[in-house]
């Protein structure tokens, strides 16, 4: 299976491997439906393929792995009310639960920007791979979307409330504390990459790492963590902001106006949906309900504004509506968590953590 160097992911195999490259540097790589789709189907060849023993992926261009989605299209399709995003999510959705239990070591390179989408190709693997370039988050809050493509699951197993803190506040992470929050398993060196992926075409995966991981440069929420696991235990998002803004380290005052600068909606839907996360087991069930709240999204003003905001116009103000968090009222979260009908997405899970068949 190969692919042209003008193809937005590449495809190659080498030895023993089988390597995924998101090639859109341009856009920072980030996903399209098209993209979705090859990657599955890759995905799906070389699981049967015999000579494939292991499967990586990276990103093109030196700035990151994957920016997200592609979320000029979103705006788009909310604008016009069409369906596009909801049939994309469907698909990528079903690809992070593929990636979650792929039958064969599938290796992520999380180098550089790594956030929303990219985390969902990536944060799911086996084995993830981090460097001293690593930028990791959900942002999505700041354009007024909830954390999707299994964010929520996985930042509902972090430590304490560190996942309630990034899922929050979009801040990204370098790799110490990717590592720290269980987004990641590795640190390696960015100049060691290029060696590392050549090794994976000779080597099985655990011998390679232990030739190339290092050490993790210092972080900075494991000293964070008494304030955060005390202000992000609170029930409800105002309770949240009035405790940040009264604790006395200057950096939760500041979290909490960086909190007054995202959608109220958005803030009360992601905090809710963490929550129920972790009542709901696999990955799988996560997801479903990920995409209830994706697709209600998409028919909620905040979500164009936001997009509009930060991407279209770049003004940085965006106007929402509600624009005040005690406007945003308990129906207003549970709507976002109504069922789908027949549109929901349906995917096939084990109420078990996975094992790993090699």
């Amino acid at each position: 299976m190969t692919a042209s160097g003008d193809d937005p992911v590449l495809l190659r195999t080498e030895g023993r491997a089988a390597y995924l490259t998101l090639n859109r540097p341009g856009a920072l790589n980030a996903l399209t439906h098209d993209m979705v789709r090859t990657i599955a189907r890759a995905l799906d060849a070389w699981e049967s393929d015999p000579a494939v023993e292991t499967v990586v992926l990276a990103g093109a261009g030196e700035r990151g792995l994957c920016a997200g989605g592609d979320i000029r299209a979103i705006h788009a399709d909310a604008r016009a009310g069409t369906t596009a995003s909801a049939d994309f999510w469907r698909d990528e959705y079903r690809l992070n639960a593929r990636i979650a239990r792929y039958g064969k070591p599938y290796v992520a390179v999380m180098d550089g920007i790594v956030m929303g989408g990219g985390v969902g190709v990536s944060a799911h693997g086996a084995v993830r791979i981090v460097t001293e370039r690593s930028r990791i988050a959900m942002p999505e809050t700041g354009i007024g979307f909830v954390p999707d493509v299994g964010g929520t699951y996985l930042l509902g197993l972090a430590p304490g409330q560190l996942g309630t803190h990034l899922a929050l506040t979009g801040t990204p992470v370098g790799a110490a504390d990717a590592l720290l929050c269980g987004l990641a398993d590795h640190c390696v060196p960015a100049d060691a990459l290029p060696a590392l992926l050549a090794d994976l075409a000779d080597h099985p995966v655990h011998d390679v790492l232990a030739r190339h991981v290092g050490q993790a440069p210092p972080g900075e929420l494991e000293t964070q963590r008494e304030w955060i696991d005390h202000c992000y235990a609170a029930d409800t998002v105002e309770e949240i902001v009035q405790r940040l803004s009264s604790h006395g380290d200057a950096a939760a005052k500041e979290t909490a106006q960086t909190l007054l600068t995202k959608s109220p909606t958005a803030l009360k839907t992601t905090l809710a949906s963490l929550r129920r996360a972790r009542g709901l087991g696999p990955l799988e069930r996560v997801l479903e309900q990920e995409y209830r709240v994706s697709c209600a999204a998409l028919a909620h003003p905040d979500l164009v504004e936001g997009i509009r905001a930060q991407v279209v116009d770049k003004d940085r103000n965006p106007r929402w509506s509600p624009a005040a968090l005690a406007e945003v009222t308990d129906a207003d979260v549970d709507r976002f968590f109504a069922s789908l009908g027949e549109r929901e997405l349906r995917l096939a899970a084990t109420d078990s953590p996975q094992e790993v068949p090699w």
